[in-house]
């Protein structure tokens, strides 16, 4: 087989890069290890910031979002048994986020490729990027039982954490930055109905809680536990009672419970390859950065990746020049940088701190009394939570 750009991964970075390279007329194939069913029933995030919402309209995939997403205003922060309300477009301009689920991005967007192209292999496993530094980088993949090769002008590695893209960085090439943090999060699903118009927030000595959710009959939530935590070791009675201490602040409010539908724990952690391009390779998404969850930031970064990376090799198709992608990595992580500080800085703020004191429990709450306080603090919060601006 032979492409202009070869996609290995059809996650939402992957169908996206796609999608905008063939509204463009640049010519690609997608090679995605899993089976369109897994692809489509793989839960993850759901918080959308104003940039991927905009990057989905511009790829024509935004039929579903704009009649289904949950579009909000900001979020809420509860400490103290006290509620603030951060209000993003007052404090940004106007910009908002919205609600809509991975799994929703990525069946739209798996819709139009079989429907439109480009191809898209299902069950194509890439076993790994040969020759990277020259002109013509292949892919070797595994796809209906037999070994194949995918000749490129470029490859764009879009499989996530653990694909084979970024192997094929050489020794003494790149280095990695990497963070673990001491906790995790026990997440659910529960048909039921939020019990709140936004996002909350929530900090306290018990832990940190989230409270999200993925349409207007479902909610997602979030407990802060021990690293190792068994999710087997939290029945759904136990998990409810715990979320209803971590949200209680002095008002009228309750928790709405329902049946549990899904339970899974989440490690924390960050992790940053530097660079993110090496020779006619380029990562992005989760092969290239990860961060806490606590920002809401991973799918909305990898956007961000895709975005910068489609505007490189459209540049290449209309006019020949490589400029673009020659500054790709270089933009891409300043903005990544930026990203996982805001993240990091959510997680520290919010998360009961294993080895913490006294001290460290009343700088948490300073920092939150700043942002409620003072519109300067609580500004910045709003302009890194809806999105900074993209790699230009």
């Amino acid at each position: 087989m032979r492409t202009t750009v070869g996609i290995i991964g059809g996650g939402p970075a992957g169908l996206l890069l796609a999608r905008l390279l063939h509204r463009a007329g640049v010519d690609c194939v997608v090679l995605e290890a899993r089976t369109r069913e897994y692809v489509e029933r793989r839960q993850r995030a759901g918080m959308l910031e104003q940039g991927t919402v905009d990057a989905l309209r511009e790829a024509g995939a935004a039929e579903r979002l704009t009649a289904e997403g949950l579009v909000h205003q900001g979020i809420e922060l509860r400490f103290d048994r006290e509620r603030h309300h951060i209000d993003f477009p007052a404090l940004t301009g106007g910009r908002t986020v919205t609600i809509y689920a991975q799994t929703e991005i990525v069946k739209d967007l798996v819709a139009l490729q079989l429907a439109e192209g480009p191809p898209l292999l299902f069950g194509a496993q890439a076993l790994a990027v040969g020759k990277p530094d020259s002109d013509r980088p292949v892919v070797r993949f595994r796809h209906e039982g037999r070994e194949r090769t995918l000749t490129c002008d470029w490859v764009a590695g879009c499989d996530g954490f653990h694909g084979v893209s970024r192997d094929a960085f050489p020794a003494g090439a790149s280095r990695s930055y990497a963070h673990e943090y001491p906790y995790s999060w026990l997440g659910i699903m529960a048909e039921v109905p939020p019990s709140c118009d936004e996002l909350i927030y929530a900090r306290g000595e018990r832990g940190f809680a989230l409270h999200s959710m993925r349409s207007p009959s479902v909610s997602r939530l979030y407990l802060q536990v021990p690293n190792g935590t068994d999710p087997d070791d939290w029945p759904d009675d136990r998990i409810w009672d715990e979320l209803a201490a971590r949200f209680a602040i002095d008002a009228d409010w309750t928790l709405n419970r329902g049946p549990v539908t899904a339970k899974s724990v989440t490690t924390m952690r960050g992790y940053i390859h530097e660079p993110m391009r090496h020779g006619r390779l380029l990562l992005a998404g989760d092969a290239a950065h990860i961060v806490p969850p606590t920002g809401a930031k991973g799918l909305n970064l990898a956007v961000s990746d895709v975005r910068a990376l489609a505007r490189g090799f459209v540049e290449l198709h209309r006019t020949g020049s490589t400029q673009l992608l020659d500054e790709y990595s270089e933009l891409c992580l300043q903005r990544v940088w930026q990203v996982s500080r805001f993240s990091d800085d959510m997680t520290k703020m919010l998360h009961a701190q294993p080895d913490g004191d006294a001290f460290d429990d009343r700088m948490q709450l300073a920092r939150l009394r700043r942002i409620t306080a003072s519109r300067h603090a609580a500004a910045e919060l709003a302009a890194n939570y809806s999105g900074l601006p993209l790699p230009v």
